[in-house]
């Protein structure tokens, strides 16, 4: 990947944000674009901070592992945004700033565990299965409000927001209505049960749908194949 392509792909992307925001009256600054370079080489991740990335998404515990401490540029914030397991926490403490996928007590429970062994909070979201899709990871919404308010208890977290990802499908109806779905949830998390951010995140959208979810009130985006380019398996 060059600089060059990189560059402009960064510029068309953060046009777009910037008109999505426009269109429903919002500040492109309101939101933050996190660029996902799980499966990509640490010298793509220099090129993408060199053209102004600062925010970085990994899905892999393995990956977080191995990519850092070594890409540690000045001023990054590091995302983890994948499914948890909780053998694998032990890979995060020092490694992350904000964990998107906390989705059960027990995982809670080690993130609190783990972080706290080495005198460590870490900001967490909780992933918020919207659509229902069997298979996707997350927590159904009539156990939302009690895992919210299990984090906020926890020591070592500091319980930050709501992840999700989109229904797998061409409906562009049907992506709105999810979306939508999760603003509600995070304006009633936040009044029933608070944040302890300035400001609840919301954390929707990639690369075929981040738009919408700008429109409908995303404060995070996660952005990989439109920035990086194709990733080998």
């Amino acid at each position: 990947m060059s600089q060059a392509d990189f560059t402009q792909r960064l510029d068309r992307i953060l046009d777009r944000v910037a008109q999505a925001a426009q269109r429903v009256g919002r500040a492109a600054d309101e939101i933050t674009l996190i660029g996902v370079s799980k499966r990509k080489p640490i010298e793509d991740m220099q090129i993408a901070y060199d053209a102004g990335l600062r925010d970085f998404g990994e899905n892999r515990a393995q990956e977080v592992r191995d990519k850092f401490p070594d890409f540690a540029p000045e001023g990054i914030t590091r995302h983890f945004i994948g499914h948890l397991q909780s053998n694998k926490v032990k890979y995060l403490p020092g490694r992350v700033d904000l964990i998107h996928s906390i989705d059960s007590t027990r995982i809670a429970d080690s993130v609190d565990q783990r972080f706290g062994a080495q005198g460590l909070r870490i900001p967490v979201l909780i992933e918020v299965n919207i659509s229902g899709e069997a298979n996707k990871e997350g927590i159904e919404i009539p156990q939302l409000m009690d895992l919210s308010g299990y984090c906020s208890e926890k020591t070592n977290l500091d319980f930050w927001g709501l992840m999700t990802i989109g229904p797998l499908t061409d409906d562009q109806d049907q992506v709105r209505q999810a979306f939508r779905e999760m603003k509600l949830l995070s304006d009633q998390i936040e009044r029933q049960i608070g944040v302890q951010g300035s400001k609840a995140i919301l954390s929707m959208g990639m690369s075929d749908d981040f738009e919408i979810a700008i429109e409908e009130g995303a404060t995070h985006i996660r952005v990989g194949t439109a920035l990086f380019g194709p990733r080998v398996f």
